[in-house]
């Protein structure tokens, strides 16, 4: 088995990460990855069988589990009811129960919403040239989710600040600093769901946090504590990576000089398609082997972790052809960026809508948008997101 020497912080890879892929699938596709310290998979093939493979999983193994730092309970008393870190029994019926709630019709029904706030953010654009992340990427999807959910939308800014502290945590070249402000973010987040949550539970409405507290399954509803874990999964993972994608989208798109006639009614989906697997905005997803399982002749030892490399996925010669080139009127094949199997993200739908919706409304308010300066992305690996995106109308 090869060794990989690459430092996710080397600015170089956080720039384009793709080039790294294309020799590291040459190379493996499984590798050592030595900067952190785990094998790592970066072929389609290989990424999506073990996606799908259920002697891989989230959970960490029983003999593997560590005390909880005291710096890090409040994070923690979150973080062990989010369904994103179960397996089965306990991950099926707390996503069975989530999906009762957060339905195809529930999501469609947005459909309004997403394009009335994206008219209202597009109104308020300013002259010149201006950050696009702030300005209508970070808002459409969080007042989005606020809204899903039943809380506030006043409160954006504040649920923004928490869920990028806890996100943070799991970039690489995380620190105490950024531990111990995980930890108040979600002490704080969690402290104000508690009381919304008593709040729904005397004044039922028509939002997701309602339909969460009347969900059931076999006569089991779920506990407050693993409530307030979902919802506050479903803000972080429904707002953060459709952020990027809407940053990552646009700049590809202006980068790339796409005729507006691909941002149609009908091509909107397939444009969208093509964003998500050329650039995606997470680019490692994580598992644990559960049993000793040979991968193209390396074997992934029992209670090791596989990192699995989304980015490099997407960029597979062996499933997309002249993959480095960004063409949304390809054939579409399946793409790994909300994941697969047990896990496959259950926020696609809607981020899928957001994307489709906002896009077009920001090119039909803006067709002659354009870049002041070239898309950088943040020092923030494995998600892929830009600094900033500076255009003009």
């Amino acid at each position: 088995m090869k060794t990989l020497n690459l430092s996710p912080l080397d600015p170089e890879f956080v720039q384009n990460p793709y080039a790294a892929y294309a020799q590291a699938r040459l190379d493996g596709p499984v590798l050592y990855w030595k900067d952190y310290g785990m094998l790592a998979a970066f072929d389609a093939a290989t990424v999506q069988s073990v996606l799908r493979d259920r002697r891989f999983g989230r959970e960490v193994p029983a003999d593997q589990r560590q005390p909880v730092p005291a710096h890090l309970a409040d994070f923690d008393a979150v973080d062990r009811h989010s369904m994103l870190e179960l397996e089965p029994p306990s991950h099926t019926r707390l996503r069975g129960l989530v999906l009762r709630a957060f339905t195809s019709r529930r999501i469609a029904s947005l459909a309004p919403d997403i394009a009335s706030i994206a008219a209202e953010l597009l109104a308020a654009i300013p002259q010149g040239s201006f950050d696009l992340i702030p300005t209508f990427c970070t808002q459409l999807p969080v007042r989005i989710i606020a809204r899903l959910l039943g809380v506030p939308e006043d409160m954006w800014p504040d649920l923004l600040r928490w869920s990028n502290a806890m996100v943070a945590i799991y970039q690489v070249g995380r620190t105490r600093a950024v531990e111990d402000a995980a930890n108040a973010a979600a002490a704080d987040f969690s402290a104000f769901l508690r009381g919304y949550v008593e709040v729904r539970r005397k004044d039922p409405r028509d939002d997701l946090i309602t339909q969460l507290i009347a969900a059931e399954e076999d006569g089991e509803k779920l506990s407050t504590d693993a409530l307030i874990g979902t919802c506050i999964l479903l803000l972080n993972a429904g707002h953060e990576a459709t952020v990027h994608a809407l940053g990552n989208g646009v700049a590809c798109l202006l980068t790339h000089q796409v005729p507006r006639d691909l941002l149609g009614p009908d091509t909107i989906a397939a444009t969208v398609e093509e964003i998500l697997r050329f650039d995606p905005p997470l680019h490692v997803f994580e598992r644990f082997a559960y049993e000793d399982v040979d991968l193209n002749g390396v074997t992934v030892e029992k209670g090791q972790k596989i990192a699995l490399v989304l980015g490099a996925a997407g960029r597979d010669p062996a499933l997309y052809p002249d993959p480095d080139r960004f063409d949304p009127t390809r054939p579409m094949k399946p793409h790994a960026a909300f994941g697969g199997g047990l896990h496959f993200c259950v926020g696609a739908p809607l981020a899928r809508l957001e994307m489709q919706i906002g896009l077009r409304a920001l090119f039909d308010h803006a067709p002659q948008l354009r870049l002041t300066e070239l898309p950088r992305y943040a020092n923030s690996y494995h998600f892929h997101k830009l600094e900033r995106l500076m255009v003009e109308i």
